[in-house]
C-alpha cells in the first residue's frame, strides 16, 4: 500500500496520512448537518412538502456520496483531496431549481446526473479544461464570491435573523427571539475559533451551538448518539425517475440548471486541485500530474451522489487542512471517505442541528468565498460592472442561476465597448446567447 500510494516519494507515512484525513473530516464534518438541512429546506416556511426532500435520506446519501467521492479521488488521482455535496450547490439545487423554477427534486437530481455524465465526456475529450479556461478568472471569482453572499444570507434567513418585511421587503429579524440569539452566539464562537485557526472550527463550532441550544432549550435533545442507519430508498435512484419527465427536461429552462451545475462545479474542483496541490507541493514544472484522473473522479462521484439522492458532489477546499496536517497522497483522502461512511451511525444526532445551529457554518463559508472580491480589478470599469453584476443579484433575486446569467450577459458587453473584443473568448458570446435565452423562456 506505500508502494501504491508512493509515500516515499512524497516523504509521508500512515500516521501523517491518517491523522491529515482525520484532521480534514473534521474541517468538513458539518456538510453532514448543512447539505441534509438545505436540501430539506429545513427552516423555511409555507413550502409544500413534496417540495422537500427527506432529510435522514439525505443524511444518508451525503455520507454515501463524500465516502464513494473520496474513494474515487484518493484510489483513481491520489491526490488528499476530499469530496462531498458542495455548498452552494446545495443551495442553489433546493432555493432557485426546486423552490424558485418549481422544479421537483426528483427532476433536479436528473439534471445533476445530467452534469455528472457531461463532466465525463468532457473530462475524457479534454474539453472540460477548455472550456474552463474560456471563463474570465476574474468572472470565476465573481460566481465564487456572489454564491458566498448567497449562502450568507440563506443562513441569516432560515436562522430568523432576516426576517421579511412588508415596507422594505426584508430587516432585522426579532433578535430578542432564543433561535436569533442562538445564532449570533454561535457565529460569535465559530468567528473567534476561526480567528484563532483552530483546527476544524467551523464543526466545533456548530457542536458548541447545538449544546449551547440543547442546554436552553432551543435544540431539541436527541434521543441517542448512535442509532440504526435511515432508509435511503426516499431518495436512492429519484433521479432516474426525473428522465421521464418530458415536459421540464426538454426546455430552456432545465438547460440552464444543469449548465450550472455545470459551471459551477467546473471551477470548484478546478480552484480547488490548484490550491490543495499547491500547498502540498505537487505541482511539477507549473502542471499538476494527473489532473484528467482527479477530474474524472469528481465526474464519477456527482454522478453517484446523483443516484444516493443529493446535490453535485465536488472537491471541498478544507481538504487544505489536512494537508496542513501532514497529508500528502490519496489514502489520506481514503481515511476520510470511510470516516464519512462511519457517520451514518450517527443520524440520530441530526435533529439537534438546527438551521439555527447551522447558521453560523453558512454564514463562515459564505465569508470565506467572498474574499475572491479581492481578485477582482474593479479599476476597470468593464470588469467591475458583471462582476458587481453576478455578485450582487444573487441574494437579491434569491437565484445563483439569474446573478451568473445577468453578469456573463453584460461581461461581452462592457468589453465589447470598453475596445476589448479580442479579449472575448467565444463561448462567452454563445453564453450571452443562452442566457438571453434563458429570460425569454424563464417564465
Amino acid at each position: 500500500m506505500k508502494k501504491f500510494f508512493g509515500f516515499d516519494e512524497l516523504d509521508t507515512s500512515f500516521r501523517k496520512e491518517i491523522i491529515g484525513g482525520i484532521t480534514t473530516f473534521l474541517s468538513m464534518a458539518y456538510v453532514l448537518a448543512v447539505n441534509p438541512s438545505i436540501l430539506s429546506l429545513q427552516g423555511v416556511e409555507g413550502v409544500p412538502d413534496s417540495m422537500k426532500m427527506d432529510i435522514n435520506a439525505v443524511f444518508v446519501a451525503t455520507c454515501l456520496a463524500a465516502f464513494v467521492g473520496c474513494l474515487f479521488m484518493g484510489i483513481i488521482a491520489k491526490y488528499p483531496i476530499a469530496l462531498a455535496p458542495g455548498m452552494g450547490l446545495n443551495a442553489f439545487f433546493a432555493f432557485t431549481v426546486v423552490l424558485t423554477m418549481e422544479i421537483p427534486w426528483q427532476t433536479a437530481l436528473t439534471g445533476v446526473l445530467f452534469s455528472g455524465v457531461i463532466f465525463v465526456i468532457l473530462t475524457l475529450t479534454g474539453l472540460r479544461e477548455y472550456v474552463i479556461n474560456s471563463i474570465p478568472m476574474e468572472m470565476k471569482m465573481a460566481v465564487s464570491a456572489g454564491i458566498g453572499f448567497f449562502i450568507t444570507f440563506v443562513g441569516l434567513q432560515s436562522s430568523g435573523v432576516i426576517a421579511g418585511d412588508e415596507s422594505t421587503l426584508i430587516s432585522l429579524g426579532d433578535v430578542q427571539s432564543g433561535g436569533v440569539l442562538l445564532t449570533f452566539a454561535g457565529l460569535v464562537i465559530t468567528v473567534i475559533l476561526m480567528t484563532k485557526k483552530v483546527p476544524a472550527a467551523i464543526f466545533i463550532g456548530m457542536i458548541a451551538t447545538a449544546i449551547l441550544g440543547i442546554l436552553t432549550g432551543i435544540v431539541p435533545m436527541p434521543s441517542a448518539i448512535v442509532g440504526s442507519v435511515p432508509s435511503v430508498a426516499p431518495t436512492f435512484g429519484a433521479a432516474f425517475e426525473g428522465l421521464f419527465d418530458f415536459d421540464t427536461i426538454f426546455n430552456v429552462q432545465f438547460l440552464i440548471v444543469v449548465l450550472t451545475f455545470l459551471f459551477v462545479d467546473f471551477f470548484d474542483t478546478a480552484g480547488t486541485l490548484v490550491g490543495v496541490a499547491s500547498q502540498a507541493n505537487l505541482i511539477k514544472d507549473n502542471k499538476l500530474p494527473r489532473a484528467g484522473k482527479a477530474l474524472l473522479a469528481d465526474a464519477f462521484a456527482t454522478i453517484t451522489g446523483a443516484i444516493f439522492g443529493t446535490s453535485t458532489t465536488t472537491s471541498y477546499v478544507e481538504s487544505t487542512a489536512g494537508v496542513a496536517a501532514g497529508a500528502r497522497s490519496g489514502f489520506a483522502s481514503v481515511v476520510t471517505g470511510v470516516l464519512f461512511l462511519a457517520a451514518v451511525f450517527f443520524s440520530p444526532l441530526i435533529v439537534t442541528f438546527t438551521s439555527e445551529v447551522t447558521a453560523p457554518a453558512l454564514i463562515i463559508v459564505g465569508i470565506l468565498m467572498a474574499s475572491n472580491l479581492s481578485k477582482i480589478s474593479w479599476g476597470r470599469f468593464e470588469v467591475a460592472v458583471p462582476a458587481f453584476l453576478t455578485v450582487f443579484m444573487m441574494p437579491l433575486t434569491y437565484s445563483i442561476a439569474t446573478g451568473i446569467a445577468i453578469g456573463f450577459i453584460f461581461y461581452p458587453i462592457t468589453m465589447i465597448m470598453a475596445g476589448r473584443r479580442k479579449e472575448v473568448n467565444p463561448i462567452m458570446y454563445a453564453l450571452l446567447v443562452v442566457f438571453v435565452l434563458y429570460f425569454i423562456f424563464i417564465n
